[in-house]
C-alpha cells in the first residue's frame, strides 16, 4: 500500500466529494422533495392524503426486505455499477410519477425507487466512509450529510416555484432526469469502495501504520451474532425506529404549512430553512461526536427536537418563528444520517459494522411503514397535525432513554469480554 504524497489531497476527500454530491441530490433532492408534491397531487387527482402517503409505507416495506440483500451486493459487486443502476432506479421512478393518473402509480414505482435509494441514500455513504476514513470519520459523515442540507436548501425552493409554474408532473420529470444526468459521471469519476482499489491506505493511517495495524483496527468491536443478543442492539434498533418516525414528519411539513394557511411558495422556502438546518446539524453532529461522543450528541439532538416541536405547537402562525422552528427540526433530522452510523460504530465497533448497520437500520424502514401514512391519516381524520406534534414529543423523550440504555448495553458487552479491543 502506498501513501499519498505530502501536499497532495488524499483520494479519500475526492470520494467524500462524490458521495456528498450523489447523496445531496438523491436525498436532499429526490427523497426530501417528495413532500412538496403531496398537496398538489392530492388535490389534482382527488386522492386523500393518507391514501397517497401509503406509497411511503410501500417504499419502507421494500427497503426493509431489500436492506440485507443490498449489504451482500455491496460486498460482492462493483460499487460504481451498483450506484449507477441504483440512481437510475431511484430518480427514474421519481420522474415516472409525473406520468401517473392513479395512486397505484405511486404504489408501483415506490418499490424500485426504494431499492435504488437503499444504495445511494442510505448504505453507500456510511460504509464507504468507514473504509476510507480512519481519522475524522465523524467529520466526514457530517460533511456528507451537510451536503444533503446544502443541496436541499437550493432544490426545495426551486421545486416550490416550479410546481405552480410548470405543474407537478413536469417538476417530477425535470428533477428526476436532472439527478440522473449529474450523478452518473460523478460516480464514475470519484467513487471507489476501498482505498486498496487505488493502492492507498485509508486517510489517517498514512503515518507509519502497516497493514497489520489496519486489520487490527478493523477488528475492534463485536460480531453481528453477539450484537443481536444484546440490550444495546434492540435499544439502538428502537432508537432508529423512533428517530426515523420523528424525521418522517419532514415529508408533511409542506402540507402542514399549507394546512394552517401558508401558500406553496412559502412552504418551499420553509423547506429551504429545513435543509439549511440539516446542513448545520450534520456538520455540528459530526464534529460534536468527535469531541463529546455519540451518546451526549444524541441526547443534545433530542432536546433540540423538543424545542422545535414546542415552538410549532405554541406559535404556528408567526412565519418567522415557524421558519426558525422548522430550521431546528431540520437540524435534528440530520441526526438520522449522521448519528445513526456513528452510534452504531460507537456501540458495536467496526468488526462487522456494515452487517450490523444494515440489520439495525431495519428500524428505519419499519418507521417509514407506520409513520409516513399514519401522519397523513391523522390529518385526514382530525384536519390538523396537532396530535402528530404531541406524538413526536413523546418519541423524542423515549429516544433519550434508549440512547442511555444502548450504552449500558455496550458496557455489559465489554464486561462480558465480548467487545474485543
Amino acid at each position: 500500500m502506498k501513501q499519498e504524497k505530502k501536499g497532495k489531497i488524499h483520494f479519500a476527500w475526492w470520494v467524500l466529494l462524490g458521495l456528498s454530491i450523489m447523496i445531496g441530490l438523491a436525498r436532499g433532492g429526490i427523497n426530501n422533495a417528495g413532500g412538496m408534491f403531496l398537496t398538489p397531487v392530492s388535490k389534482d387527482l382527488g386522492i386523500g392524503m393518507g391514501s397517497l402517503t401509503l406509497y411511503f409505507s410501500i417504499s419502507s416495506i421494500a427497503t426493509m426486505i431489500f436492506l440485507p440483500i443490498a449489504g451482500k451486493m455491496m460486498a460482492k459487486y462493483d460499487i460504481r455499477a451498483l450506484l449507477i443502476g441504483a440512481i437510475i432506479l431511484q430518480a427514474g421512478s421519481f420522474a415516472m410519477f409525473g406520468f401517473m393518473n392513479s395512486v397505484w402509480g405511486w404504489y408501483i414505482f415506490s418499490i424500485p425507487m426504494a431499492i435504488g435509494s437503499i444504495f445511494v441514500a442510505q448504505m453507500a455513504g456510511p460504509v464507504i466512509i468507514n473504509r476510507w476514513f480512519k481519522k475524522h470519520n465523524g467529520l466526514a459523515l457530517g460533511i456528507m450529510m451537510a451536503a444533503v442540507g446544502a443541496f436541499g436548501a437550493v432544490i426545495q425552493p426551486i421545486v416550490g416555484d416550479l410546481i405552480p409554474t410548470q405543474g407537478w408532473r413536469n417538476t417530477y420529470i425535470i428533477l428526476g432526469v436532472a439527478v440522473i444526468i449529474i450523478v452518473i459521471p460523478i460516480v464514475l469519476l470519484t467513487i471507489r469502495m476501498k482505498p486498496e482499489h487505488k493502492g492507498l491506505l485509508p486517510y489517517g493511517m498514512e503515518h507509519g501504520q502497516n497493514e497489520e495495524s489496519q486489520t487490527a483496527a478493523a477488528n475492534k468491536g463485536v460480531t453481528l451474532a453477539v450484537a443481536k443478543k444484546s440490550l444495546a442492539f434492540y435499544s439502538l434498533l428502537l432508537f432508529f425506529f423512533f428517530m426515523t418516525a420523528i424525521g418522517s414528519f419532514a415529508q408533511h411539513i409542506a402540507p402542514y404549512a399549507m394546512g394552517i394557511g401558508y401558500d406553496i411558495q412559502f412552504a418551499g422556502k420553509v423547506m429551504g430553512a429545513f435543509m439549511i438546518g440539516m446542513l448545520v446539524g450534520a456538520l455540528a453532529f459530526g464534529a460534536l461526536t468527535d469531541k463529546i461522543g455519540a451518546k451526549n450528541t444524541a441526547i443534545f439532538s433530542m432536546i433540540s427536537g423538543l424545542v422545535s416541536i414546542i415552538l410549532l405547537i405554541m406559535i404556528p402562525g408567526n412565519p418567522v418563528v415557524f421558519s426558525f422552528a422548522i430550521g431546528i427540526f431540520g437540524f435534528v433530522t440530520s441526526s438520522i444520517g449522521t448519528l445513526g452510523p456513528l452510534l452504531t460504530s460507537a456501540v458495536f465497533g467496526t468488526k462487522e459494522y456494515s452487517q450490523i448497520f444494515a440489520t439495525v437500520a431495519i428500524g428505519l424502514a419499519l418507521a417509514g411503514i407506520v409513520a409516513l401514512p399514519g401522519y397523513g391519516f391523522v390529518y385526514d381524520i382530525t384536519g390538523s397535525y396537532t396530535l402528530v406534534l404531541y406524538t413526536i414529543i413523546i418519541m423524542l423523550l423515549i429516544n433519550i432513554v434508549l440512547v442511555i440504555l444502548a450504552f449500558k448495553g455496550k458496557k455489559k458487552l465489554e464486561n462480558a469480554g465480548l467487545w474485543n479491543e
